[in-house]
């Protein structure tokens, strides 16, 4: 998976500003569509989230598989399918919100030119307080 996510950053820093543009270019991060009032409650708009279509399917297919593997060996990227995957959510949806982070914390890495450090993101978590860091 190494080459497929180095050629997914590319070896300039200033190529990419920010982790969301790689998450919506790869098809990652989720449209949002928000059209009329579709709650029940006056003047409150309800958004729907749809899957991403127009993107670089191999990109996205690179992150979906990172993800995949990832829950396999990686604490808090299991602990995190598990918990939506129980509220609900698919399989591939769960593995998409999984590549989210990933991107967000590769994205970190590629800048600062820093290698990852499972036990520094786990650090990280905990001072937090998030739910990620309680369940690992």
């Amino acid at each position: 998976m190494a080459p497929r996510l180095a050629s997914a950053f590319g070896s300039d820093p200033q190529r990419w500003e920010s982790a969301l543009e790689i998450a919506t270019l790869s098809g990652i991060a989720p449209v949002r569509r928000a059209s009329g009032l579709k709650s029940g409650k006056k003047g409150q708009r309800k958004a729907s989230v749809h899957f991403r279509q127009a993107c670089p399917k191999f990109l996205r297919q690179s992150f979906h598989e990172f993800a995949g593997c990832s829950i396999r060996y990686c604490s808090w990227a299991k602990a995190h399918y598990d918990a939506l995957r129980a509220r609900g959510k698919g399989h591939h949806a769960a593995l998409r919100a999984v590549a989210f982070k990933w991107i967000r914390i590769l994205f970190a890495c590629w800048k600062q030119r820093t290698p990852y450090d499972p036990q520094r993101y786990l650090q990280a978590l905990q001072r937090r307080g998030s739910p990620l860091a309680i369940a690992c």
